[in-house]
């Protein structure tokens, strides 16, 4: 029986329901910049695949409600619009292609 990979388990994480950064690096126990670096990967992987896509809900303010992020798999410090920290995290999932 071979363990898993950090990233494979993120991935399996995925494909059961939405998750923000947080939420992941409490179930992997793993810190959430790691999170942050193993979603860019499995986000590129997915894409190679067929039968599944990567989905992201947005960053948005909790002040504002600006979503236009550049970098929606990044998590940003302050609204570009109205400089508020109070930043909802985005929320991350993988889906299978019906």
């Amino acid at each position: 029986m071979t363990d898993s990979t950090r990233r494979e388990r993120l991935a399996d994480r995925l494909g059961e329901g939405p998750a923000t950064a947080s939420e992941l690096a409490d179930d992997l126990d793993t810190p959430v910049s790691t999170i942050y670096t193993d979603i860019q990967h499995v986000a590129r992987s997915v894409r190679y695949a067929e039968e599944q896509e990567f989905l992201v809900a947005p960053p948005e303010c909790g002040n504002c409600g600006f979503s236009g992020y550049d970098d929606p798999i990044n998590y940003p410090s302050r609204c570009p619009e109205c400089r508020s920290e109070n930043i909802e995290e985005a929320v991350f999932k993988i889906e299978a292609i019906q």
